[in-house]
């Protein structure tokens, strides 16, 4: 593909890497415009894995266009086509094994949703991906923006189990109320976005200015934006956790850069549509359920209810 030219292959990508010493290739990722070739070589090292075959060996990775063009740590564009990875004499590369944590959309089924959702309105007031106001806040209607959590709620055990309330910062949100709850964990967005964030299918790097990268065609227009300071003021003891942030972003580039990518759940289901077959048709069908399900038990052994 000649150098500049922006060409989807078959996996909706027009960025691909691949490895010079067998041309396998390792990824690709969709380059709307907003990664640099900067962000590119911090990306790679997400993916990608460098291991050395002698204690001694210096560890090097270089990056080059096809066309001939090493890339360096700049502030440049990434140019769309393809790239091939080199390591050093005395390594050897992979793709990283870091587990992947997929997620449904989130959404309040509880009391302690609840509160999430009132502090997040309260604090944001706008979709901070766009910077959209909401015009009608003062008469608490809300519809199309909604309280998005940064790590999904069904994997709270997994929160519990890597001790993820140490990024919380601020006990905001009532003695009943579990960290996972905490508005540190979320912000506002507008319902759109808010489906795609809980995608992986944009993120915020918190080590770039909080710039928003979205990793297909971005029909929203957030590629490149910066989170609106409304929900991370240094001065707010509210303010989201850039830890939290970090996680997303990393898991983003997991999940739409290595190898093929991570393939998408269904959600929407019209009234009369089998669910249940749809979910065993399609990804990863068993963990699916079960996230489903525990998703449902949540809110139903805490006796509250749909808010």
């Amino acid at each position: 593909m000649p150098e500049g030219q922006s060409v989807l292959s078959d996996d909706g990508r027009n960025v691909h890497f691949f490895d010079s010493s067998t041309d396998d290739m390792l990824g690709g990722v969709f380059q709307n415009g907003s990664i640099t070739e900067a962000n590119f070589i911090d990306m790679l090292n997400i993916v990608l894995v460098i291991e050395p075959q002698s204690p001694v060996a210096p560890r090097s990775l270089t990056v080059r266009a096809r066309s001939g063009q090493t890339i360096s740590r700049t502030s440049q564009p990434l140019t769309p086509g393809d790239y091939d990875i080199h390591v050093s004499d005395g390594h050897s590369m992979k793709l990283s094994d870091e587990p992947f944590v997929r997620r449904l959309l989130s959404y309040s089924i509880s009391g302690r949703e609840l509160d999430f959702k009132n502090g997040v309105r309260a604090r944001d007031g706008k979709c901070v991906f766009t910077g959209i106001v909401n015009p009608r806040a003062h008469l608490n209607k809300w519809a199309s923006w909604e309280a998005a959590h940064i790590f999904p709620l069904e994997k709270e055990g997994l929160w519990i189990a890597n001790n993820f309330s140490r990024w919380i910062t601020n006990a905001d949100s009532g003695g009943h109320s579990a960290p996972i709850h905490s508005i540190q964990n979320g912000f506002l967005l507008k319902a759109g976005i808010h489906q795609l964030f809980d995608d992986y299918s944009i993120s915020v790097n918190p080590d770039d200015n909080y710039k928003i990268t979205s990793f297909i065609p971005d029909a929203d227009g957030v590629d490149g934006r910066i989170l609106d300071l409304v929900c991370r003021d240094p001065a707010d003891p509210n303010r989201v956790s850039d830890n939290l942030l970090r996680w997303h972003f990393r898991q983003s580039v997991l999940g739409n850069m290595r190898g093929a990518g991570e393939p998408s759940f269904e959600h929407d289901f019209p009234p009369g549509s089998d669910m249940l077959k749809e979910i065993y048709e399609g990804p990863f069908p068993v963990e699916r359920f079960e996230m489903e399900l525990s998703s449902r038990l949540r809110g139903r052994e805490r006796g509250q209810g749909l808010v």
